[in-house]
C-alpha cells in the first residue's frame, strides 16, 4: 500500500496494480495511421545552470527514450513543445538535439520529424524579416540532418505581426524555398499563452480561414498539418477542407481516440505528447486498427484518456512535468528533475494522481519501481511511507 494525497491534503491509501500490460517492442509501425510521439528530454541533474539556461541534458538518456519509441514502431516529433522549447530548451541545445536524433534515427531506421522555430530571437523580435531569417536558419539546420521539418507557431511572428497578411507573407516565403513538404503547427493558446491571436486573429474561425489559406496556396509544400487546440469539432471542420493529400495530425490531447478512429469523412493521423507515456500501448493499439479492429482499439485507447486529460488539465503548458514523472517511474530515468526546473510545475497531489491513472492502466513495466520511486517523492515533501 502508499499513502497518496488528494487535492484536499488528505491522505488516503492506495493498492497499486501489481501487473503491467505485456506489450513487447515488435518495432513495425502501424500503417493505416501515421503516428509520432513528441519526445521529452532528460535533464542532467548535475548540470551546473539555472532556471533561465543554457540547458544542461543527459544525452545518453535522453536518446534512448527515443529509441524505446522506435523499438515499438512509433515514430519520434523531435525538438516540439514536449521536449519544452521554450520552456526550458534553449536552442543551442535543440540544435545539438535534432542533430543527434536525426544521427540515432538514421542508425536505427527510425522515423523523425523535427521541430523548426524562431527561439533564437529573444524581445524585443525585430522585424519580419528577422522572423523569417530565424526560421530559414533553423528549417536548413532540419533539412540538412535529412529529417522532416514541423513549422513551428512562432512567439517572435505573434509579437511581430499585425495581421493575416503578415503570417501569409511569412508561411509562403518559407514554404517557396523548402526542399521537402513541411508540416504546418497550429498551436493553440492553452498550450503557450504568447500564441494568443495566431494567424492574425483571436476568433478561431477567422484564424482558421488564414491558415487553411496559406495550404491552399501550396498543396505541395504542405505535407500536412499538426493541429493542438483541444477542440474535435474544429478538427474535424479543418481536415474535411484540407487540399487532397495534404494529411491531419492530431494534436488533440484529449479527443485522440476518435479523430484517429475517424469517420465517414476521413480521420487524423497522431502527432501527440500524451503518446510520450502511452507510446507502447499507442502503437499496439494502432496495429489492431491496421488490422480493422475498430473495437479493440478503442477498447485499448479510451481508457487512457482520464490520464491524458489530468496530465494536460489547466494551465495545459504544464503538461510536460506530468510527462516527465511517468518516464521516470516508468525506469525511463534515473531522476525526476527537468530543464527550467519545471519539475516544479505541478502540485504534488496532481503528481499522485497521475501516478494513480498510469498504474490503474499498466503503464509502468516494473511496478514495485514505480511505487518505491513515488513513495521516496512523497517523503521528500514529508509523507511517511
Amino acid at each position: 500500500m502508499i499513502r497518496l494525497p488528494d487535492a484536499s491534503g488528505a491522505l488516503r491509501r492506495y493498492e497499486p496494480r501489481c501487473l503491467p500490460l505485456e506489450l513487447s517492442a515488435q518495432g513495425t509501425p502501424p500503417t493505416s495511421r501515421r503516428v509520432l510521439a513528441a519526445a521529452h528530454v532528460v535533464a542532467d541533474p548535475f548540470g551546473n545552470t539555472t532556471p533561465y539556461g543554457p540547458a544542461a541534458l543527459d544525452w545518453e538518456a535522453t536518446l534512448a527514450f527515443r529509441r524505446h519509441l522506435w523499438a515499438h514502431g512509433l515514430g519520434v516529433a523531435e525538438a516540439m513543445d514536449t521536449a519544452q522549447r521554450g520552456a526550458g530548451l534553449d536552442w543551442p541545445a535543440a540544435a545539438r538535439l535534432i542533430r543527434r536524433s536525426a544521427a540515432e534515427a538514421r542508425a536505427v531506421g527510425g522515423r523523425v520529424v523535427c521541430g523548426a522555430g524562431t527561439d533564437q530571437l529573444t524581445p524585443p523580435y525585430g522585424t519580419l524579416a528577422d522572423v523569417t531569417a530565424a526560421y530559414e536558419e533553423q528549417l536548413a539546420l532540419v533539412d540538412g540532418e535529412g529529417a522532416q521539418a514541423v513549422v513551428l507557431a512562432s512567439r517572435a511572428l505573434a509579437a511581430v505581426a499585425t495581421g493575416p497578411d503578415d503570417y501569409r507573407a511569412v508561411y509562403g516565403q518559407l514554404l517557396r524555398q523548402t526542399d521537402r513538404p513541411v508540416i504546418l503547427h497550429w498551436l493553440g493558446p492553452m498550450f503557450d499563452p504568447a500564441l494568443e491571436g495566431y494567424w492574425g486573429s483571436r476568433d478561431p474561425d477567422e484564424a482558421m480561414e488564414t491558415f487553411l489559406g496559406i495550404v491552399a496556396d501550396h498543396p505541395a509544400e504542405v505535407h500536412g498539418v499538426k493541429i493542438s487546440l483541444l477542440d474535435k469539432e474544429r478538427e474535424r471542420a479543418l481536415r474535411r477542407r484540407l487540399p487532397d493529400g495534404v494529411r491531419c495530425y492530431t494534436g488533440d490531447d484529449f479527443h485522440y481516440p476518435e479523430l484517429i478512429e475517424g469517420d465517414a469523412h476521413g480521420h487524423s493521423d497522431a502527432l501527440l505528447g500524451v503518446f510520450d507515456p502511452l507510446g507502447p500501448l499507442a502503437a499496439h493499439a494502432t496495429r489492431l486498427l491496421d488490422a480493422g479492429d475498430r473495437h479493440r482499439f478503442r477498447a485499448l485507447l479510451d481508457p487512457t484518456v482520464a490520464l491524458a486529460r489530468h496530465l494536460f488539465e489547466p494551465p495545459t503548458h504544464c503538461y510536460r512535468t506530468g510527462v516527465v514523472l511517468l518516464a521516470w517511474l516508468a525506469g525511463h530515468q534515473r531522476h525526476f528533475a527537468m530543464a527550467g526546473g519545471q519539475h516544479s510545475a505541478r502540485t504534488l497531489p496532481h503528481l499522485a494522481r497521475a501516478y494513480e491513472l498510469a498504474d490503474g492502466l499498466g503503464l509502468f513495466p516494473d511496478p514495485p519501481l514505480a511505487q518505491d520511486r513515488m513513495a521516496r517523492l512523497l517523503a521528500v515533501h514529508g509523507v511517511d511511507r
